[in-house]
């Protein structure tokens, strides 16, 4: 029953934006805290970032932080990561998860993912 959907996936130059959006549905979105994980081409799953239940807390990986940037709104079940300064090495399937409560690293749920592709 839980399902969650990202977008705002595309082909962007090295030094674009691009911001994602992840829309939940089935449980209540309000009540648990969210993650967004990545694949890139030929590579295991990257954990990237966190967010609280209320948003008030947010964490990143050394890769992305300072350069990403995770939100919520709870009103319309949405999470989003806000892509800046993007470069080739970004390139990968993008998925929002439920992280299991007190287990952040593992996941209840997931997304299909959309794909980023940054190249000139």
């Amino acid at each position: 029953e839980v399902q969650l959907v990202e977008s705002g996936g595309g082909l962007v130059q090295p030094g674009g934006s691009l911001r994602l959006s992840c829309a939940g549905s089935g449980f209540t979105f309000g009540e648990y805290a969210m993650s967004w994980v990545r694949q890139a081409p030929g590579k295991g799953l990257e954990w990237g970032s966190f967010i609280a239940i209320g948003g008030q807390g947010t964490s990143y990986s050394d890769s992305v932080k300072g350069r990403f940037t995770v939100s919520r709104d709870n009103s319309k079940s949405t999470l989003y990561l806000q892509m800046n300064s993007l470069k080739p090495e970004d390139t990968a399937v993008y998925y929002c998860a439920r992280p299991i409560a007190g287990r952040g690293r593992e996941f209840h749920s997931w997304g299909q993912g959309t794909q980023v592709t940054v190249s000139s």
